[in-house]
């Protein structure tokens, strides 16, 4: 058995025959018989021929992938109009007497190099794209075609990179999976991949004798398992009927409302880590992001992330849930959440310490890089912003303060954002107390029930001596809940729940009793959560609450 790792796009299990793909070699020359204004002709006619076959493919994924998705074509004919491309390719046929062929290829190879080389990382996963429309336009001056992606029998694509084009024109009927040597997970293309629910590696170094051979694609173990022995085999066949089985849930629960028999209606949303689970939380049907855990943006990096390189992962976690509510927790590192290139002292009780809101508003040029990338992300859809750790009125006046100094220095540079709601996470007994003040400054509340219950208990949730005196139901933890949830109310504040306790079947019934808004559970969660809630019936008398 051979094993191969990359970096995955989708967490799904594909298993089948390996199909290695190769695009065909178009053969450009390079001087021309005829004049540069005949080869500007050419290049012309083959532009707009492009252009019709690029609104073709935008009807298509319209169909498949929805509106939002769909704009990376509606950009790609853009790019054939930019006049940048334009001018550049016709400066190579004036200057060089050069084909029309030649001097698309020759501009996109450029261009391609140039957004590569960026350090924005959005702006660097477009060289993609531009690489994208030179190609068609060169396949259809030259007349050649891509050998056959697909045949009749379903497999496993592999191939060096795969564009957006090439993505949603494939036969998701007899695609069971694809891996690529190349490619970003901030690609088109693996936006498409996601939204589409197709399991996914990138990064994967391959050879032809992959061709034809059985393998399993891991998505949650991000590798393929080439040959793979029957045990292992038939372990990821199990694994592969769950996942069937829970997509059968959801096409039976799928758009339909989280209503109880009486009539409560109540949101079912997901938490996440990093751009990367956006796919589950498409394919599990949540009605949005109800806690998107910045941190690891800066966990996963090796010095503090720039605002392009935030505002890019942001953008694509917006663009991707295509108006979706999605609330973004502010950087909520320290305790044990360490990066090294911060420089936090060592604590003798770091859970008590200096993290999350407290750095923020100590080291506010980090904080402010942050604010600024999620403004700019909220100019492409529902963003909400959630401030970590507060006990006080004035952390949460502060934190709006210099929320509103983003705003100001986005508007001095002409950079556009959209409407953010403001929240915060009620996750120490000190916000629990000021709920009727907090719910004054703010639109909404979370509650974060993993640190409340660990501040309420004086039990330290990482020792595991304590487990047997660590109880996530201690009446006192359901009682700040429901305090919290009025108050909360009281001032017209929604209120959910993001931590552990939410996706607690046992307290679902008691939650939305409480009078709950929301509810965030990892993706998983969701499917069993919803049809919990769409089976209880608040106006009979609980069993027991």
């Amino acid at each position: 058995m051979q094993v191969a790792t990359g970096k995955s796009i989708l967490n799904g299990i594909a298993i089948g025959p390996l199909r290695v793909y190769k695009k065909a070699a178009v053969q450009t020359s390079q001087a021309s018989s005829l004049t540069p204004e005949e080869e500007w002709a050419r290049f012309e006619a083959a532009r707009e021929k492009a252009q019709e076959q690029l609104a073709g493919l935008y009807e298509k994924a319209l169909d498949e992938v929805g509106e939002d998705n769909a704009a990376i074509f509606e950009i790609h004919q853009m790019m054939l109009d930019d006049d940048d491309y334009l001018e550049a390719v016709k400066g190579i046929l004036d200057t060089q007497g050069a084909t029309a062929e030649y001097a698309a290829e020759t501009t996109g190879e450029n261009f391609s190099a140039a957004f590569a080389a960026m350090d924005d990382e959005y702006m660097r996963a477009r060289a993609t794209d531009v690489k994208d429309i030179s190609h068609r336009v060169v396949n259809i001056l030259t007349g050649a075609g891509d050998a056959a992606m697909q045949d009749d029998q379903p497999a496993i694509l592999v191939a060096d990179d795969l564009t957006p084009s090439e993505t949603v024109q494939l036969d998701k009927s007899k695609l069971l999976g694809f891996i690529t040597r190349h490619g970003s997970s901030n690609s088109h293309t693996a936006i498409l991949a996601r939204t589409m629910n197709i399991p996914a590696l990138i990064g994967v170094d391959f050879d032809d004798s992959w061709n034809g051979r059985t393998a399993v694609l891991d998505g949650y173990n991000h590798c393929v398992y080439i040959d793979p022995a029957q045990e292992l085999l038939t372990a990821m066949e199990e694994k592969r009927r769950n996942d069937l089985k829970q997509e059968a849930l959801l096409q039976n629960l799928k758009k339909k409302p989280n209503v109880t028999l009486d009539g409560k209606e109540i949101k079912v949303y997901a938490n996440i880590g990093n751009a990367g689970d956006v796919g589950l939380v498409l394919q599990n049907d949540a009605q949005g992001i109800g806690l998107f855990r910045s941190e690891f943006i800066y966990l996963e990096s090796e010095d503090f992330p720039s605002e392009d390189q935030q505002f890019a992962i942001y953008k694509r976690v917006v663009e991707t849930m295509a108006g979706k509510k999605v609330i973004i927790r502010t950087l909520d590192i320290g305790a044990d959440k360490q990066a090294a290139y911060f420089g936090l002292d060592k604590e003798e009780n770091p859970a008590l310490g200096y993290r999350a809101i407290r750095i923020c508003l100590t080291r506010k040029e980090i904080f402010k890089t942050q604010l600024r990338a999620i403004l700019r992300a909220s100019a492409f859809g529902t963003v909400s912003i959630m401030f970590p750790m507060i006990i006080s009125v004035r952390e949460v006046r502060d934190a709006k303060d210099l929320l509103e100094e983003c705003k100001a220095e986005l508007k001095e540079r002409g950079v556009a954002f959209g409407t953010v709601e403001v929240g915060i996470m009620v996750e120490t007994p000190a916000a629990v107390m000021l709920a009727d003040e907090l719910a004054e400054e703010v639109e909404f509340f979370s509650l974060g029930t993993n640190d409340l219950s660990q501040y309420t208990l004086a039990i330290d949730r990482q020792n595991p001596k304590l487990d047997n005196f660590y109880d996530s139901h201690h009446p006192a933890v359901l009682r700040m809940i429901r305090h919290t949830i009025e108050a909360g109310h009281r001032h017209g504040c929604w209120v959910g729940i993001c931590g552990e306790l939410g996706a607690d079947q046992t307290l679902t019934e008691t939650f939305l009793r409480m009078g709950i808004d929301e509810l965030s559970v990892s993706p998983s969660s969701i499917l069993p959560l919803r049809k919990i809630i769409r089976g209880l019936d608040l106006s009979k008398p609980p069993e027991t609450v």
